[in-house]
């Protein structure tokens, strides 16, 4: 009968005396070096999803903590009741702002209407009139619902001149140039009300640091003054714009409107333009030549807002806005008498021309938006 019983001892003493080693195997202080690799591993990852999670929010932190934000000083409300009130401004004099205001400053946006493709159409004025009908385009319905579609003409229609009807040659020349009027308006309107939001800060962010140095180039303001840049930047009356337009074109008429896109007759002594045919042998002037219309309209709006010559008409504004809220064309028109040589027989003129044509009518018409993105602005 064999012997099923084994003797442990016994082995370990044999193996003993050959010079083997017997160690007693533990199982749990291997699953406990299991467990503890798992653990690090599981804390590393965790660690690693915490830092990189919460790295740009702590950089975020540290950078406002240990950045010194420009201030934008605001003394712009004190300034301009003291302009209300006729008193001087006191404007610092910045030795390293010995800014220049410049010509090309002023009007760099409305130069980058040169690069408008040269194929500008240009609509005769049969097809003008039928793509307001298809529009539903009617000066008549704008005058009471108050709202004009975005209906843009680039070019005045040769033809406008051939126009014997006076009353037709008129509504043809406000339809088109009505719409952009309206739309310069608007982008005034926009830049004001973003002007007002920076004014109603402390700190003021880069972008918006950016943006105020460009429209005080844009308005010649050259010494950072909030004040004249809040009195200069803003709208110029629909019907006072209408008026001076058809005034100075002759309802559309004229050459340097019809070959220079020249609305308002604005003058350069240098660049190009159209020299005008009664001009003096040794005058120098032009009449400046725009690529399309919508050229011209801003650089009226930019010569209103920013020269010498209509401070007033501008101090006016500030005032009419100021207790009124809204612009009274009839009135703001009296101070455009350096306007041209003629004076204040010039603004009775154009007094005349707003009043018989009801011009008023449109000062306080909107602009249909072309976009939804527009329409959120507005």
């Amino acid at each position: 009968m064999k012997n099923n019983n084994f003797n442990l001892a016994k082995v370990r003493k044999i193996l003993l005396g050959k010079g083997y080693k017997i160690y007693r195997k533990n199982s749990s202080s291997f699953f406990q070096s299991k467990f503890k690799g798992f653990y690090y591993t599981s804390l590393t990852g965790v660690f690693l999803i915490l830092f990189f999670g919460l790295m740009p929010n702590t950089i975020k932190i540290l950078s406002k903590a240990f950045t010194t934000h420009e201030i934008v000083e605001n003394n712009s409300k004190s300034e301009f009741k003291k302009i209300l009130e006729g008193k001087e401004i006191t404007v610092k004099n910045n030795k390293a702002e010995s800014e220049v205001i410049n010509f090309k400053d002023l009007f760099i946006d409305i130069f980058n209407f040169e690069d408008v493709p040269g194929d500008v159409v240009r609509f005769n004025a049969s097809t003008l009139e039928q793509i307001y009908k298809d529009n539903d385009f009617k000066l008549k319905d704008i005058r009471t619902e108050k709202t004009v579609k975005p209906v843009k003409i680039d070019l005045l229609p040769k033809e406008i001149k051939l126009i014997e009807n006076t009353k037709k040659k008129k509504e043809l020349f406000i339809q088109i140039v009505l719409p952009l009027i309206l739309e310069e308006n608007i982008i005034i309107k926009l830049e004001r009300k973003k002007l007002f939001v920076i004014l109603n800060k402390n700190n003021n962010t880069k972008l918006e640091k950016k943006w105020l140095r460009s429209k005080f180039k844009q308005y010649g303001v050259v010494n950072k003054d909030l004040t004249t840049l809040k009195i200069r930047m803003d709208e110029i009356p629909v019907s006072i714009a209408i008026a001076q337009a058809a005034k100075e074109t002759g309802w559309g008429t004229s050459r340097f409107a019809l070959e220079g896109n020249a609305l308002f007759g604005q003058w350069t002594f240098s660049g190009e333009g159209i020299k005008p045919a009664s001009a003096d042998s040794g005058s120098s002037h032009k009449v400046m030549k725009f690529k399309v219309l919508q050229a011209s309209v801003r650089a009226y709006q930019r010569n209103l807002n920013t020269h010498s010559s209509y401070r007033e008409f501008r101090k006016v504004r500030a005032i009419q806005r100021d207790n009124q809220g809204q612009l009274n064309s009839l009135e703001l028109v009296n101070y455009l008498d350096k306007y041209a040589e003629t004076g204040k027989e010039y603004t009775r003129i154009l007094k005349k021309i707003i009043e018989q044509n009801k011009l008023t009518d449109f000062d306080d018409a909107k602009l249909l938006p072309s976009s939804k993105k527009l329409k959120k602005l507005i």
